[in-house]
């Protein structure tokens, strides 16, 4: 219950710094995917079903708080959470390196569906511009950020895992 209830405020968290001081995320007007970050380790961590959850949640709070149709952040970060989490099953993940490649590529992957269901949509956006400018860089920057992202997580999932007790 207690790891659900961590689980919980880390999304909401992440996904309310993301949309509200989104200014102080930026770095030569690229923006980090907190959500997607989350997605990635808990797909990791706990497999594909708890990073379909982070994705439903932290997508949520993202299509209501953009101008975006709501579901469509939804959507993209459920169908990166059940990729990586089926494909982080085959790799050894321990390694940081691994972590932020796997956080890069499925930034990459987040940002073209993103980018082709927002061309579905609306056919007079410049799609490959998009995926240019704004994808690739901010799926760069999402990578950098991921050894600190994940350190704060892990040593936050495992201070509330020392505390359940019980005979070991």
């Amino acid at each position: 219950m207690a790891k659900n209830a961590l689980w919980f405020l880390a999304v909401v968290l992440a996904a309310l710094i993301q949309t509200t001081w989104p200014d102080t995320l930026k770095l030569q007007e690229v923006l980090p995917d907190l959500s997607l970050l989350l997605v990635v380790y808990f797909a990791i961590v706990d497999g594909e079903e708890r990073a379909m959850f982070t994705g439903v949640l932290g997508g949520i709070y993202q299509d209501v708080a953009s101008s975006a149709v709501l579901g469509h952040h939804v959507l993209c970060l459920i169908v990166v959470g059940y990729v990586v989490g089926r494909f982080s099953t085959r790799l050894i993940t321990e390694h940081p390196a691994v972590k932020a490649g796997l956080v890069l590529c499925a930034s990459v992957l987040h940002g073209l569906l993103f980018t082709a269901i927002l061309y579905v949509q609306q056919p007079d956006i410049r799609a490959m511009y998009t995926i240019v400018t704004s994808v690739i860089p901010g799926a760069f920057y999402t990578a950098l950020l991921t050894p600190l992202v994940f350190m704060i997580l892990a040593r936050a999932f495992r201070r509330h895992a020392g505390f359940q007790g019980g005979l070991t």
